[in-house]
C-alpha cells in the first residue's frame, strides 16, 4: 500500500501532458497556462493524482493541483538523452511541496529503449542510476518505474531501488490476456512477482473508431468505466494489490501524427491495443478534446467511485482522496507499506 499521513490511499488518477494546438512535445508543454482549468475539470471528475511525463518544477503549477487535493508523479528521468544529472536538480526543485507523492523513472522503457532506442540492458543501467540519485537526493519519497506490461523477476531483481512498479496496459475491455502467461490476470501475476506495490500507469482506450472511421465517444468511455472499475475490485483497500490506476490521458495532444495544427486520425497496430478496434489512434485520446470539451469518458470516470478506507482502529470510513491541501511538514514522509523500509 501506498501510506499518505499513515492513512492508505487509492489513486484515481490521469496522466497529464498539455500541449497545445499547433505546438509540439516538450517544448511546446505548457502546465502554467493550463493548470487551472485543467485542475478544476479533474477534481470535478474526482481524479486526485496525476503523472507526468516531464518534471513539474513550477510550484506554481504544484499549488494549483494542491489546493485541489490533487498529488503529482512526477517524472524526473525518461529519456536517455537527458544526462542523470538533471535528477538532482528536479528532485531539489520541488522536493518539500506537499503535492509530490512520488518520483517517476521512466516509462515503458522495454518498449522505447527510453525513447533512443538502446537495448534493454542500457536502459535498465539507466533506470537503476537515476532511481538511486533520486533516493540519495530524497530519501522521502518513493521512487517509481513505468513498465510495458509486466517486467520478469530479474528485471525487478535488479532495480532494488525501484519502489513502487507501474503497468502501462492495453487489452480491450480488461485488464487480462493469455500473452502473459499463467493465469493471464494482470493482477494475480503481479502478485506472484512481487510484494512491491503496483498501479497501472497507463490504460483506457482513444476515442476515434478505425474500423468505422469516426469518433466513438461511447466506446470510449465504456473502456474507460470497465477498466476503472476492474482496477477499484483488485485495489489495495479491499485486500487487493493494485493501489490505483491512471487514465490515458487528460486532453488530446495533436502533434503526435503530423501536423501539429490538425486534429489527425492515424492509428496503428501494435499488439493487445484499445476496445474497440484494437488500433491506437494517437491524437483522440483524452477523455476532454483540445479545447477541453469533456467527452463521454470524462463522465465515465467521474462516476467511478474512489473505494473507502475502513480503520481498523475506529471503524470509521472515509474516501482515500489524498489529504487536504496543507502547508509541507519538514521531514514529512510518504510512506511504502509492502516494501523494505521506509522511503
Amino acid at each position: 500500500q501506498i501510506l499518505v499521513d499513515g492513512t492508505p490511499i487509492h489513486l484515481k488518477g490521469v496522466n497529464w501532458n498539455p500541449v497545445p494546438k499547433g505546438k509540439v512535445h516538450p517544448e511546446g508543454l505548457d502546465y502554467k497556462g493550463n493548470v487551472e482549468r485543467d485542475a478544476d475539470l479533474m477534481r470535478e471528475a474526482g481524479i486526485n493524482a496525476v503523472r507526468t511525463y516531464e518534471c513539474i518544477c513550477d510550484r506554481e503549477v504544484l499549488d494549483a493541483l494542491w489546493r485541489r487535493n490533487i498529488s503529482v508523479l512526477n517524472t524526473v528521468w525518461s529519456n536517455a538523452d537527458e544526462p542523470l544529472a538533471d535528477v538532482a536538480r528536479k528532485v531539489w526543485a520541488v522536493k518539500d511541496h506537499p503535492a509530490i507523492l512520488m518520483w517517476v523513472i521512466g516509462n515503458e522503457w522495454n518498449y522505447n529503449g527510453c525513447y533512443t532506442g538502446i537495448s534493454h540492458a542500457a536502459c535498465l543501467s539507466y533506470i537503476r542510476e537515476a532511481a538511486i540519485i533520486a533516493k540519495r537526493h530524497d530519501p522521502n519519497h518513493p521512487v517509481a518505474t513505468i513498465y510495458g506490461r509486466l517486467p520478469k523477476p530479474e528485471v525487478i531483481k535488479q532495480l532494488p531501488d525501484i519502489d513502487a512498479w507501474g503497468s502501462n496496459y492495453y487489452h480491450g475491455l480488461v485488464f487480462h490476456d493469455e500473452g502473459l502467461g499463467g493465469t493471464g490476470d494482470l493482477f494475480l501475476e503481479w502478485e506472484k512477482l512481487s510484494d512491491k506495490p503496483f498501479f497501472i500507469g497507463e490504460y483506457g482506450a482513444d476515442a476515434w473508431d478505425s474500423l468505422r472511421a469516426r469518433e466513438d465517444g461511447m466506446s470510449q468511455a465504456r473502456a474507460v468505466e470497465s477498466l476503472t472499475q476492474e482496477i477499484v475490485q483488485h485495489s489495495t483497500l479491499k485486500k487487493g494489490v493494485c493501489f490505483g490506476g491512471f487514465v490515458f490521458e487528460f486532453c488530446d495532444e495533436w502533434w503526435k501524427a503530423g501536423a501539429p495544427w490538425v486534429h489527425n486520425a492515424v492509428g496503428f497496430d501494435w499488439g493487445g491495443g484499445p476496445y474497440p478496434d484494437f488500433r491506437y489512434n494517437e491524437e483522440w485520446w483524452g477523455l476532454v478534446d483540445i479545447d477541453r470539451n469533456p467527452r463521454e469518458a470524462y463522465y465515465a470516470l467521474k462516476d467511478v467511485p474512489v473505494p473507502l478506507f475502513l480503520d481498523p482502529a475506529s471503524g470509521n470510513s472515509s474516501t482515500t482522496a489524498c489529504p487536504p491541501a496543507r502547508e509541507s511538514t519538514p521531514g514529512s514522509r510518504r510512506r511504502l507499506r509492502g516494501a523494505a523500509a521506509w522511503v
